[in-house]
């Protein structure tokens, strides 16, 4: 349901042009968020008005894993997409950039099973690690982040790079069209 949302979202932002500048926004605000030290970003408590809708849905998902019914494991894999998670997130500003419904529920129904291996491996690999490992796999986080905020920027920059940084799009809808008769 997320990815149809966002595929209309990212079809809507493509038609109205400005998919590249969000591309832009997106990828500054991510580099932003990890070298702004923390305790400014605390003076600004963004997520405040959201916390809010968070914990409900925490607090419906609670009362879901009571119930053994499969309408509760239906709504609990449908309220699981809307609690924080920083890969969800990434994955929905990809359905975005696809630009199309049908292609943006194939997104993230693709990026959804994708995770089952991963996710299942890190359970197992989990066990493996020493702390000191873990440790340093927690500071490679945001020099990813930073990767990811940069590739967000050169996509949006269209510098006619196939497959990552594509050609400024043109609207089909044009002010002065070049119609012959």
């Amino acid at each position: 349901m997320l990815g149809l949302f966002f595929g209309i979202l990212g079809k809507g932002l493509f038609l109205a042009g400005m998919q590249q500048q969000l591309s832009i926004a997106v990828g500054i605000l991510m580099i932003i968020f990890v070298l702004v030290p923390e305790r400014i970003l605390a003076k600004y408590n963004f997520s405040k008005p959201i916390f809010k809708l968070i914990s409900k849905v925490k607090s419906h998902l609670g009362n879901q894993f009571k119930r053994k019914s499969p309408d509760a494991l239906f709504t609990i894999g449908l309220l699981n997409g809307f609690l924080p998670c920083g890969m969800v997130y990434a994955a929905l500003f990809g359905a975005i950039a696809m630009q199309s419904e049908i292609l943006g529920v194939s997104y993230m129904l693709l990026f959804g099973l994708g995770t089952i291996p991963m996710m299942s491996a890190v359970v197992l690999i989990s066990n493996f690690l020493t702390v000191p490992v873990r440790n340093k796999i927690q500071k490679l986080i945001p020099v990813f982040v930073i990767l990811i905020g940069c590739l967000f920027i050169i996509r949006g920059m269209g510098l006619d790079i196939p497959y990552i940084s594509p050609k400024t799009l043109s609207l089909i809808v044009q002010a002065n069209p070049d119609c012959h008769n």
